[in-house]
């Protein structure tokens, strides 16, 4: 049997680790990679780990005026390694975006012209490379879809191909996560 006192003070404790974690859990990308608290998780992020992250994000979204969930998915494992209390100098995350995907990183205006709505995923990507995201795309991708670099969005880097970003990244000790 517990005692009332120590009833009262172990819910202040937990008062005062939830708003702590509430703090700590300010999205780094306001708006997208939605994260909920999960109080006894068996695994979490460390944050005395260095993160070392290439994302492979190949599909598109099911329509074209929707968000890419590949690029999502990377904002949430921004999110929730902020949440964790990860320091931003202990994480790197490259995300190569080829195939299907890669007209997610069009410009407005040549989105528009391809899918006669503007870019869902510029606020998002933009998001992305204001937390330190370094967003790359597939220069094989371009070319077979015929897609000028002109027409991508401005600090996205343009590879040789996303089979090489994503293999000399895994060869140098980088942690892949595909979609």
């Amino acid at each position: 049997m517990i005692a009332p006192a120590m009833l009262s003070f172990l819910a202040a404790v937990s008062l005062d680790a939830a708003e702590a974690m509430n703090e700590r859990s300010s999205p780094a990308i306001a708006r997208y990679g939605s994260i909920v608290p999960v109080p006894g998780a068996a695994m979490r992020a460390d944050p005395k780990l260095n993160y070392r992250v290439a994302f492979s994000v190949t599909k598109a979204a099911t329509r074209s005026d929707q968000i890419n969930p590949g690029l999502e998915k990377v904002a949430r494992y921004v999110n929730l390694l902020r949440a964790e209390g990860v320091p931003g100098r202990r994480v790197s995350i490259v995300v190569a975006v080829h195939g299907a995907a890669t007209s997610s990183l069009l410009t407005d205006e040549a989105h528009v012209l391809r899918y006669r709505s503007p870019n869902p995923n510029v606020e998002l990507v933009t998001g992305l490379r204001e937390a330190g995201v370094s967003v790359h795309v597939c220069g094989q991708a371009l070319a077979g879809q015929k897609i000028e670099r002109t027409s991508i969005l401005p600090g996205v880097l343009v590879d040789l191909s996303a089979l090489v970003t994503l293999t000399t990244l895994q060869l140098k000790g980088w942690a892949l996560v595909t979609d």
